[in-house]
Order: C-alpha cells, then structure tokens, then sequence
C-alpha cells in the first residue's frame, strides 16, 4: 500500500534555513523598492527631507512591535553610545539619499556593499580585532572592487553620487562596529528604538533649510517609503534569527540584480559590466570575511537596512 504524499511545506513548517533564506529574499527586495522611491520622491523634494519622513513613518511603523516586546528593555545602559551610532547613521542615510538621486540604482547598491568592508576594517582600532593575512587580503580585494565600479579616470576621479555612497557606507561600516559594541549591554530593542529617536531630529534639522510640506500623493508615497524600510529591517532581522549569517548573507546579493532590474525599466538606466563584476568582487570579499568569522567563532558584524 503507497504512503500517502507528504503535505507541501508552509511558513511555518518549513525548515529554519528556508525560511530565513526566504525572508532575506524579502528583505532585499524592500531594501530595492524604498531605494526606488526614495529616487522617485527626490524628484520633487530634497533627500534630506526625504530621510526625515523615511525615519518617521518608519518609527510608527515600528513602534507597536517595539512596544509588545516590552518597554522594560528600553532602559539604556550605554546612552552616549547609542548617540554616537544615532548619528553615525544619520551621516550614512543622508549620504545614501543624496547619492539615490545622483547615481544609478544599480552603482549604489554595489558600492553599498563595502560597509561591512568598512565595518571590519574600523573593528582593528575600535575593537582591538587582529585581522589575519586573509581576512586582510579579502578586504584589498574588496575596496579593489570597489574601485572597478568607479573606474577612476580621465577629467573626473570618482562622481558625487560614487563618493557620497562610499561615505555612507563608512559611515554605515562605523555604525555596525557600534551596534557590535552595544550587544554587549543593550537588548535589540534598546538599540533599535534609540537609534530612530537620534535620527528623527537630526534629520529633521538638516532637512529645515530645504523644507516644503508634501502634497498628499508625495505623502503617500512617503508613507510606504517608511512601510518598505521597516519590512526590510524585521525581515532581515527575522532572517539572521533563524540562521547563520554566512548562510543567509549570499541572498543579499540579489539587491544589485533587483537595483538593475528596476533601474532600468522604471529610469532607463543601463549598468555596465563593471559595475556587475565590481559588485561581485566587493559582496564575495564580504562573504569570505563573514566566514572566516564564523570559523573563528566569532560572532559576525551585524548587518542593517541601508
């Protein structure tokens, strides 16, 4: 007598793996779509006031989640350095915008992946790491990609929109070794509640120079932009609960298909094969450096939603 035919699998009977696998697909691909409109409202309003909105429809978003886990854990052990991450990342957001509006989707995306380049780099001084010879040789490797994609040369060494996004990403790469110091005495929620409580004044002052309040079609547009950061942050976060870091982060690299992709159907924009084969050198160097963390049992810099 024949078995009878196991039930197809579910969200929540599917493996770990595969779940975590499947968010980090969402989350890459929200992570695209708020670039998108991020680079469709600047059209009309500044990237400063653009961040601003982001980080407070974001918040309110975020906000009931924050509260069911509990507001006994927002207690901050480490106050004055949950500023210094708030506005480490508020320097990367307001870089990141700017760069939206100045340089195709798909350049971006692949220079955004030197922040954990950035990130290891800044943990020798910061966290007294010793970085071996190949986990040094994965980051000369990686910036090397970095710039493939810039291809410096002729009359101008490196665009507004390529140097704005290496500094987000610095500064991004500095936020994460933050985030790592403060594992060790805040709860997530502490550090996730605190870092949209230093971003929403800090943006709201660098935006104040360029203020116009948006009509009601931008508005909306404004409201989703915060709905698709705040996916991208609880899938990713969802994702990295449910795996290793090495196992997941591959995934991440569908954000510079999706980013050309979409790049060029709604913004005519063509990337050209540097810009894929930079992105590839960069994201590799990454995938190695995250792997020999994990050898090393070290736990991994955390990543975060540009």
């Amino acid at each position: 007598m024949n078995a009878s035919p196991s039930p197809p699998a579910t969200a929540s009977t599917a493996s770990p793996v595969f779940r975590a696998v499947l968010y980090m697909a969402i989350a890459s691909i929200s992570m695209v779509v708020m670039h998108v409109l991020v680079r469709h409202l600047s059209l009309a309003m500044h990237p400063f006031q653009v961040a601003f909105f982001r980080n407070v429809f974001g918040f309110l978003f975020l906000l009931p989640i924050l509260w069911r886990q509990g507001v006994a854990q927002l207690r901050p052990e480490r106050p004055g350095l949950l500023l210094v991450r708030g506005i480490s990342d508020a320097v990367a957001m307001l870089c990141f915008f700017t760069a939206l509006g100045l340089t195709p989707l798909a350049t971006v995306t692949a220079l955004s992946f030197t922040a954990p380049l950035f990130a290891t780099a800044l943990a020798i001084p910061i966290l007294k790491e010793v970085v071996g010879i190949r986990r040094a040789l994965s980051l000369v490797v990686g910036f090397a990609g970095a710039v493939v994609v810039v291809r410096p040369g002729g009359e101008t060494l490196i665009t507004a929109g390529a140097a704005l996004t290496l500094v987000s990403a610095f500064f991004w790469g500095l936020a994460l070794v933050f985030i790592k110091l403060l594992s060790r005495t805040e709860s997530t929620v502490s550090i996730t509640f605190y870092a949209a409580v230093v971003l929403m004044p800090i943006t709201l002052v660098a935006a104040l120079p360029f203020w116009s309040w948006p009509s009601l079609d931008q508005l909306g547009w404004l409201v989703a932009l915060g709905a698709t950061g705040t996916l991208s942050q609880l899938c990713l976060s969802q994702s990295l609960r449910l795996a290793d870091t090495s196992v997941v982060l591959p995934v991440d690299f569908t954000r510079l298909i999706w980013s050309a992709l979409l790049g060029f159907v709604l913004f005519a924009e063509i990337p050209d094969l540097a810009t894929f084969l930079g992105g590839t050198i960069i994201f590799s160097s990454v995938v190695y450096i995250t792997y020999r963390e994990r050898l090393r049992g070290r736990p991994p810099l955390p990543l975060k939603v540009p």
